[in-house]
């Protein structure tokens, strides 16, 4: 009997921070690790980016290879390392140098070569702080950067800056249920690619319409709603196809206008219920190829 098939992929991707735009996307298979989809997206970082990332991504060969390229990491300390302020130089209140030895056995996902080449230590900066906001489930948070400077960059600015992470999060709820990418339509997997790749053209093009509006009209532009952005630009498409190319540029900037009016307000700390509003259907999961079911309905 033919079983039922539902292919899935494990999609990455990396998102600018000051302006929310897809960099880069990289697709494999489900049970790829995040890991292994992260370094497929390490060279598409240019010199000095910083990259902030959850504690999936805190690993000793990954720490020396975003060096190497010239760029620094922000990320979450991994559980399985043990948090200690005795050992390291302190440097200043909860913030300390600490030395990292290389593994004694080659991780999942590096060669032997990989392996041999990484150096015998390192050195790195343990920062932790805790939470104290009411119903957040993370009361202390450890970070490990390769930004070691503390005049250059201060404490304050690096929890400031991993704060900014979960910006990350956003920008994928606005792929999947803003621009409806949570479901997608086609049915071989060169066609679902194309289907992606569409998806984030026009999430791209949503966010170069919010940074054009904001810097035109002094507007912080990740303070602009991308899902009012849509909107505007759905209702002025008609009227930019219609127009001569002498007025074209002048309902543009009525749109950027328009735009930049949508400002969502700054809520820090923002807590909601992790609950759904709408109520699932009481139907049955198709657990069986369409054809057989349509078949039952005809004997039945």
């Amino acid at each position: 009997m033919p079983k039922l098939i539902f292919p899935i992929a494990k999609i990455g991707v990396l998102f600018s921070l000051a302006t929310g735009a897809a960099v880069a996307l990289c697709i494999d298979v489900l049970n790829t690790h995040d890991i292994k989809l992260a370094r497929q997206l390490y060279q598409f970082l240019n010199p000095l980016d910083i990259l902030l990332g959850d504690r999936a991504f805190c690993t000793y060969a990954d720490l020396v290879t975003i060096k190497k390229i010239n760029c620094d990491a922000v990320f979450r300390k991994h559980q399985a390392r043990k948090t200690s302020m005795r050992k390291g130089k302190i440097i200043g209140e909860c913030d300390k140098l600490v030395t990292w030895y290389k593994p004694k056995i080659c991780p999942k996902g590096l060669s032997k070569d990989e392996f041999d080449a990484l150096p015998q230590t390192i050195t790195v900066r343990e920062i932790y702080y805790y939470i104290v906001i009411p119903s957040f489930r993370t009361e202390r948070v450890s970070l490990i950067t390769s930004l070691l400077d503390k005049t250059t960059y201060s404490t304050l600015e690096i929890v400031g800056l991993y704060g900014k992470r979960w910006d990350v999060e956003l920008d994928l709820r606005h792929l999947k249920t803003t621009l409806g990418m949570d479901i997608l339509r086609c049915k071989t997997p060169s066609m679902v690619r194309k289907e992606i790749y569409a998806y984030l053209l026009a999430y791209n093009l949503l966010r170069s319409l919010m940074w054009s509006a904001g810097n035109t009209y002094d507007t912080p532009p990740l303070r602009l709603s991308l899902q009012g952005t849509r909107h505007h630009l759905n209702n002025f498409i008609p009227q930019l196809l219609a127009v001569s190319s002498t007025k074209i540029q002048r309902i543009y900037r009525t749109l950027l206008k328009v735009i930049a009016h949508k400002v969502v307000p700054d809520r820090p700390g923002r807590s909601e219920p992790r609950v759904r509003k709408r109520r699932p259907k009481a139907y049955p999961l198709m657990t069986k190829p369409r054809h057989e079911l349509q078949n039952q309905l005809q004997t039945a």
